[in-house]
């Protein structure tokens, strides 16, 4: 079904692109036609000078109306692709998320009939770092542990401060409740931190 929707709107996508290029031609032809004719026109002895005027400034403003509602059609058209794109952007992403939901059920199924931790601890492990993996080739890191070193603002957010269990400690990060994210050396998630004083 969903392959009969895309092929009918791509169809529909196909013939209004057609339609599109046939009313240009059609309008380029119009206004060879219009131009002919304000010549003709215009060489034409008995016209004043400023009957000539009026034809070459009607056709001026003919060929502006048609120039503006070509911009016109070429925005909303690209209005339409942008918001197409915006709608599948994260598509890619998805789809590589989809093999790690698969591990994390078939583990879920496991956990009900299987009494062995040791396995299903790996193989916990193993679905971790799989899905590092696919955030990895997306462009998301996971930052460092940042416990020992100094509060930076860029990369952490200070959720509380503590009094500090030696003097080297103090300004620096001393328990880290969740760590960050950097998506293409942007920071999509500051690491959360405990500061000592």
């Amino acid at each position: 079904m969903r392959f009969k929707k895309n092929f009918m709107k791509a169809k529909d996508n196909k013939q209004e692109e057609e339609n599109r290029e046939i009313n240009i031609d059609q309008q380029v032809q119009n206004e060879n036609v219009e131009e002919e004719n304000v010549e003709t026109e215009a060489n034409d002895s008995e016209l004043s000078d400023i009957e000539r005027k009026d034809l070459e400034i009607s056709a001026l403003n003919d060929k502006y109306l048609r120039l503006y509602s070509e911009f016109d059609n070429y925005k909303r058209r690209t209005q339409k692709e942008k918001l197409e794109l915006y709608k599948t952007a994260g598509e890619d992403v998805f789809k590589s998320l989809l093999p790690v939901v698969d591990d994390f059920e078939r583990a879920l199924k496991s956990m009900e009939e299987t009494k062995d931790y040791d396995s299903l601890k790996t193989g916990v492990d193993l679905i971790f770092n799989k899905l590092l993996g696919v955030l990895k080739s997306n462009g998301a890191i996971q930052m460092e542990s940042s416990i020992g070193k100094e509060f930076d603002s860029d990369f952490h957010d200070a959720i509380t401060q503590i009094p500090a269990a030696k003097e080297e400690l103090k300004g620096k990060v001393v328990d880290e409740i969740e760590k960050g994210y950097i998506l293409n050396d942007k920071v999509i998630r500051y690491a959360k931190v405990v500061v000592g004083t």
